[in-house]
């Protein structure tokens, strides 16, 4: 049943997106790799054919979805190309394609990151983008030659640059470097600190908050405050890892001391995640109760997304599902829309409520006849297998 309310979830959001979606490079392969490595990102290939109806499904819901073009547009050089087209003739020399659509995930130096075949959904192609880059390392050239040696200062920023855009440890690099250093409050090693402080139980975000003043000023104010966003963020993940809750609870105090304007949607974000981890169902409630309050703030579409959470995180628990039943029915005041009146139908139907269930999924029956065929086909499904 959670995929099936997933599979809901996720229609709807196609279903609902605007018309900014996927922005797709227009010029040749190597100018698409030329343009890769001038911007440090790595290449996202939709190989198609014309003929390929999942294609066609593709360039008309998933690509045109706001959240994959936000996603896409800020992570890679997107190109599309028609495997059977001269270009995509030549395309498939290198990157052979044996059915449509095959989706590539290239870095910048023309290697295979990650391939995938079928048509995917938005949750779907971030999932495996995600994947993609954490198989991104931009730091193998820099890490070769400060083995060798090198220690030239502008060099080891953009070592330490390239290992946190690569996702990986930078601290061991940065704290060697700032050891060396006498004087921490040149312009160089204020960047140097803004860019090291990647987690927020570190010496050197002590640095960096000892030093923010400065900082602010030389780096603006706005990416300081990212920095110590990102930096906690960091701590909370792995607070959550290793299921330790002095670790979480560090993270959410510095927030609180350093950039308290967003402490408590951090807080609730960041205890969600940790006492799902734990299974900690009574303060997995309570921090739902936060989200809702200071990070949902009465938006249908993240209520409805917080109470399918719930159904799936916690789903035999009494307390949780109650709360998503609630959640449930707020997004459904907030906006009539047939997904969300279908989230509420199948937890009235969790909590034993049949008969308000069924009421609530044909309001999204009729609402589904209003969007469109798959809709409508979808709510009738869940009707009959509430009635079975």
């Amino acid at each position: 049943m959670r995929l099936f309310l997933i599979f809901f979830l996720t229609f709807a959001v196609a279903s609902q997106s605007g018309a900014q979606g996927i922005d797709f490079f227009h010029g040749t392969w190597k100018e698409a790799l030329e343009k890769a490595k001038a911007e440090g990102k790595p290449l996202f290939v939709d190989a198609y054919a014309k003929w390929c109806g999942p294609c066609k499904r593709m360039a008309r819901t998933t690509f045109m979805d706001k959240e994959a073009g936000e996603y896409f547009n800020e992570k890679f050089i997107n190109v599309k190309i028609d495997a059977e087209e001269s270009m995509g003739r030549k395309f498939r020399k290198k990157y052979p394609v044996s059915a449509f659509p095959t989706l590539f995930f290239i870095d910048e130096s023309g290697e295979v990151l990650h391939k995938a075949v079928g048509g995917k959904d938005v949750k779907g192609l971030i999932a495996i983008a995600e994947m993609a880059l954490r198989k991104v390392d931009y730091s193998r050239e820099y890490a070769l030659k400060y083995e060798e040696g090198e220690r030239d200062p502008a060099f080891i920023l953009e070592y330490v640059k390239s290992l946190n855009k690569s996702g990986k440890p930078s601290l061991k690099i940065s704290n060697e470097y700032l050891r060396s250093q006498k004087n921490l409050n040149t312009d160089f090693n204020l960047r140097f600190i803004h860019e090291a402080a990647v987690e927020a139980d570190s010496r050197i975000f002590t640095l960096l908050v000892e030093h923010q003043k400065k900082i602010g000023q030389l780096m603006g104010l706005q990416a300081l405050k990212d920095r110590i966003l990102l930096a906690c963020e960091n701590t909370a993940a792995k607070a959550v890892e290793f299921e330790y809750e002095d670790l979480l609870n560090e993270a959410k105090d510095k927030m609180q001391k350093y950039y308290p304007e967003k402490a408590a949607a951090f807080a609730a974000k960041a205890d969600l995640e940790f006492y799902k981890k734990t299974n900690d169902a009574e303060k997995y409630g309570k921090a739902c109760a936060a989200y809702a309050a200071h990070v949902a703030k009465g938006d249908a579409k993240q209520l409805d997304q917080l109470a399918n959470n719930i159904a799936a995180d916690f789903p035999e628990h009494e307390g949780c599902l109650k709360m998503a039943e609630k959640f449930a029915k707020q997004a459904c005041s907030k906006k009539k829309e047939y997904n969300y009146f279908l989230t509420y139908a199948y937890i009235l139907n969790k909590n034993g409520k049949k008969k308000q269930a069924k009421k609530a999924a044909n309001t999204a029956l009729s609402l589904a006849k209003e969007k469109d065929k798959k809709a409508e086909q979808a709510v009738e499904n869940f009707l009959q297998k509430l009635n079975s």
